[in-house]
């Protein structure tokens, strides 16, 4: 099945050609600069989506161009070819506006489906709210972009009203739309208008605070808001934002002769997870926690983690290696150790039920071993 899509340059049409083509379909690309090839790939086309168009142009009376006579050359093919495709276009909710925009958007929009009447072809207008997702132009028409960029670039934002309220979409959720029209789900709107969902109502101050805090979240180490559909797809969107020397990031190493300590990913609810690297024959550990839980898992080298219940003289060991991994719960009310006994470092990844606090740090040093204590040894791997 082939699929025509103008503005396949575009923010929207870069994104849903890749689901397109990874749906198995093959996907004719058009843009605004290229139009002259609507000749050859209109009569080509089993489905048309027609995402070209203009809304920040330097003068208003490219709106009427850009907007409502592409999508008339479209059809003007379809009817020179004798052809009834279905034509999916891209709309706004401006198009419920009085401005040149949502007005070329409500022309375009009402063309398209006197079009249908009179040539009997399926239409779908999508009006679309606020869009954002990766590859989106910052500095352009979405505030999403613009801060996702300016703020990951350690460039300042402006907020002129945080309590002001704007609906979004997210670009994967209309590929997905795009799609559902293209296996047969033929949901209609009013007045044939449709709406991709889900959206989000967010104040623009709470966009803002997020955006900060996962700037942030690489100083202080917690892992960032997500909370909800929104804040996860929020997230993955300032990610790609960041240049491509900016992916990595330091962390705080607490380095001494017996390895390294390292504080990796911090949550409000959850703990906190480090990594621990031991050399060869060095312990740490010996002590006990009222209410703090811990897992302990070797990824790599071979460890002893040893047990005793406080007040009881019994020893627990389990031998645990990165060739078969293993997690090991550290229960409350027992004295524990981490011996790392192979010839290599050791590297153990530990996740702690709650953030370290020095004023009620909860860790309280006593030996786990005794010379007559017995040792009873569980998991050797």
């Amino acid at each position: 099945m082939k699929i025509l899509v103008t503005g396949s340059n575009g923010f929207i049409g870069k994104n849903l050609c890749i689901w397109l083509n990874r749906a198995g379909y093959s996907v004719l690309k058009v843009d605004l600069d290229n139009l002259s090839v609507l000749d050859k790939y209109v009569p080509e086309a089993d489905f048309i989506i027609h995402l070209a168009g203009i809304n920040r142009p330097l003068d208003p009376k490219e709106f009427l161009d850009g907007n409502v006579n592409s999508i008339v050359k479209v059809t003007k093919l379809l009817k020179k070819h004798k052809k009834k495709t279905p034509i999916l276009m891209s709309s706004s909710t401006q198009a419920a506006n009085d401005n040149d925009y949502g007005r070329s958007k409500k022309q375009a929009e009402d063309y398209l489906f006197d079009f249908a009447k009179t040539n009997k072809s399926p239409v779908y207008v999508y009006r679309f709210q606020n869009v954002f997702g990766k590859w989106c132009r910052p500095n352009y028409n979405s505030v999403i972009a613009t801060w996702c960029y300016n703020i990951s670039h350690g460039l300042d934002i402006r907020v002129d009203d945080e309590g002001k309220r704007i609906t979004f979409v997210y670009i994967d959720d209309i590929c997905q739309a795009i799609l559902n029209i293209l296996s047969g789900d033929k949901y209609l709107g009013s007045e044939g208008i449709m709406y991709v969902w889900p959206s989000y109502d967010i104040t623009l101050g709470h966009v803002a605070y997020l955006l900060r805090t996962y700037k942030e979240s690489r100083n202080n180490k917690f892992v960032p808001y997500q909370r909800d559909e929104f804040e996860r797809k929020l997230y993955a969107t300032y990610l790609s934002y960041l240049e491509e020397d900016d992916f990595s990031y330091d962390l705080k190493m607490n380095v001494d002769n017996r390895g390294s300590f390292t504080e990796f990913l911090k949550t409000e609810r959850e703990g906190q997870v480090s990594v621990n690297v031991s050399k060869p024959g060095i312990t740490k550990g010996n002590h006990y926690h009222h209410s703090k839980n811990e897992k302990f898992l070797v990824v790599s080298g071979t460890c002893s983690i040893k047990f005793r219940k406080i007040g009881t003289d019994k020893v627990i060991e389990y031998i645990c290696s990165g060739d078969k991994l293993q997690v090991v719960d550290i229960p409350t009310g027992y004295t524990h150790n981490i011996t790392n006994i192979g010839d290599t470092d050791s590297v153990t990844v530990m996740w702690a039920s709650e953030l370290f606090d020095p004023n009620r740090p909860d860790t309280f040093f006593e030996e786990v071993e005794k010379n007559e204590n017995k040792l009873d040894k569980k998991n050797i791997l």
